[in-house]
């Protein structure tokens, strides 16, 4: 694990669910007003368990870029590899699931936060 694991910069927040040779699954919760530390996710598929508000930023790197997200519970969307910072930015807790591929990473471009399945 590299120092920009979420379970090693934010253990408060990110807990180890499932790991093998080929997925790692991690389960996610903060409250209003949370944020994390800069962290690297690989391309990974997220599951949201309840609905939040949050702004993802990836801390000045590639001109500074910062999205505000408002997902419903039980959506399901398609991280590309990332290195951000998070913040909950609603009323609302955040409870998601992440499931980080193992693997060389996609090659088709990253936005920052998650991609919208319908675009």
């Amino acid at each position: 694990m590299s120092s920009q694991d979420p379970t090693i910069t934010d253990p408060g927040l990110y807990r180890l669910v499932f790991e093998n040779e080929r997925v790692r699954v991690l389960e996610y919760r903060d409250r209003p007003g949370d944020q994390t530390h800069p962290h690297r996710h690989p391309d990974s598929v997220m599951v949201t368990l309840s609905a939040f508000t949050r702004r993802v930023s990836n801390g000045g790197r590639e001109g500074g870029r910062e999205v505000d997200v408002e997902l419903a519970a039980g959506e399901v969307r398609w991280l590309g590899a990332q290195e951000h910072v998070g913040h909950n930015i609603g009323d609302t807790d955040t409870h998601t699931i992440f499931i980080e591929l193992k693997g060389e990473p996609s090659t088709t471009d990253s936005p920052l936060g998650p991609v919208d399945p319908s675009l």
